[in-house]
């Protein structure tokens, strides 16, 4: 979005990060509980944004952390075991993106 422009309620639509779901939606659309999505929150993997009347609502891309990680405790690993593990999933993603990105770099004179 660029400065001086407003944002309708469509370009929600595509935004990730938006809070659109409370925390009934989420666990009905994840077939778990409330109280998964809360020990979530308290392993601080994902923390939700609080809506005025203080409910949590959950964005599309917390929703996807959450799934990883009741696929992992589906398969009987421990749920702090899983956060840790999804954590680290997410480190590495980002440094392969990292080391993508310094590969496509043109190299640099030994003279600088």
């Amino acid at each position: 979005m660029t400065p001086g422009t407003t944002r309708t309620p469509a370009d929600s639509l595509d935004d990730d990060d938006y809070p659109a779901y409370t925390m009934g939606r989420a666990a009905a659309m994840l077939d778990t509980t409330p109280a998964f999505l809360r020990a979530l929150g308290e392993a601080r993997l994902i923390t939700p944004l609080r809506s005025d009347g203080g409910h949590r609502r959950y964005s599309r891309y917390q929703l996807r952390i959450a799934a990883r990680v009741r696929e992992l405790v589906d398969q009987g690993t421990p749920i702090e075991a899983a956060c840790r593990i999804v954590i680290l999933e997410d480190q590495l993603t980002e440094a392969q993106k990292i080391n993508q990105q310094l590969r496509q770099q043109p190299p640099q004179s030994a003279s600088q």
